[in-house]
């Protein structure tokens, strides 16, 4: 009743003072609330892409490796155990760039980062001293070619695989423990959040490595050349048989260490000259090819092998093709 009684002191018509009131309310009330823009769209970058799908191919294909070692029960030899550590290896580098992908674009931290560079940094070092231990198995298995097989060498390789995972364990949690550049960015190295001085110790002991396969891979083929001619000898091989033996474990063993520096030389290089003002693509691009390496190491250690060969038949298809069963090993397949 009251508010029938109150004056429109305006002459206006109330309809008219109504609107105009709600008009001035609104405009108050945005006024104060916050203005919410719009997120960005994710932008990925491409060569993430590419490092991811290089993850998802080496994980694909060192799987298939470590599924016919662990399935089939022959293949227990100190080789076999070495090519099933180098598989296992790359498998794990493989799945951190897939981990290192998702976790980049969907779960952003400094653990997440330190999680996935440790998981990379042991598993690619894992990979390493894997080939390195088979080039050491390889020489022994033809410099002491009578008391080889024997379990001193399966001693000897399970101690091997214990140091080579031991330390590559140790150099993937140096980061995570506190030896990393989050806290001073003018330390970082090309890779973020590796230190310069982490990727110097990682690049200079790769050097030292290659040079030790380069030196054993040299003495193998110096056995492999003597072997190949005793052989041509006892049987009355010609001249040409024994050069064409010799040029093919030549060649292979040229392919073993070319494949190899190709592949690690260009990143390693780059990480002891470099830091992180450099731009980010001469990273990715020196870093792609060091990846194509635990593609390309099933080739040729796992899928050139005889008895994986058969392993893996038998899977597919459960019989073993008669040119497998009646190949016979040569000198050259070192």
């Amino acid at each position: 009743m009251n508010e029938d009684l109150k004056v429109n002191l305006s002459g206006l018509p109330r309809d008219y003072l109504d609107a105009g009131a709600n008009e001035n309310i609104s405009a108050a009330v945005s006024s104060q609330v916050p203005v919410v823009e719009s997120e960005p769209e994710l932008v990925v970058n491409p060569w993430d892409i590419v490092l991811c799908t290089s993850g998802t191919l080496i994980s694909c294909e060192n799987a298939i490796v470590v599924l016919i070692i662990f399935h089939n029960p022959s293949l227990r030899a100190p080789m076999f155990l070495l090519i099933g550590s180098l598989a296992l290896a790359d498998l794990l580098a493989g799945i951190g760039l897939i981990i290192n992908f998702v976790f980049a674009y969907l779960l952003q931290s400094e653990a997440t980062k330190l999680v996935t560079i440790g998981l990379i940094v042991a598993s690619f070092s894992a990979s390493v001293c894997s080939l390195l231990a088979i080039t050491v198995d390889r020489y022994l298995s033809l410099y002491y070619a009578l008391t080889y097989h024997s379990e001193r060498t399966v001693t000897f390789t399970y101690v091997m695989l214990v140091m080579l995972w031991g330390t590559s364990i140790c150099l993937g949690l140096l980061p995570v423990m506190g030896w990393n550049c989050l806290r001073d960015e003018s330390t970082c190295s090309v890779v973020r959040p590796l230190t310069k001085n982490n990727a110097a110790i990682l690049s200079v002991s790769f050097l030292f490595m290659f040079a030790l396969m380069l030196q054993l891979y040299i003495q193998i083929c110096k056995i492999v050349m003597r072997h190949a001619h005793q052989i041509a000898l006892q049987h009355h091989f010609l001249a040409t048989s024994h050069y064409v033996t010799t040029r093919k474990g030549v060649s292979t063993l040229a392919i073993i260490l070319g494949t190899f520096a190709a592949c690690w030389m260009p990143f390693t290089l780059y990480s002891l000259i470099a830091d992180y003002t450099y731009p980010s693509i001469y990273t990715y691009a020196t870093l792609l090819p060091a990846t194509y390496n635990s593609i390309i190491n099933p080739v040729i250690y796992a899928f050139r092998n005889q008895e994986i060969q058969k392993a893996l038949c038998l899977i597919c298809c459960g019989c073993i093709p008669s040119s497998l069963s009646q190949r016979a090993r040569s000198p050259s397949d070192v």
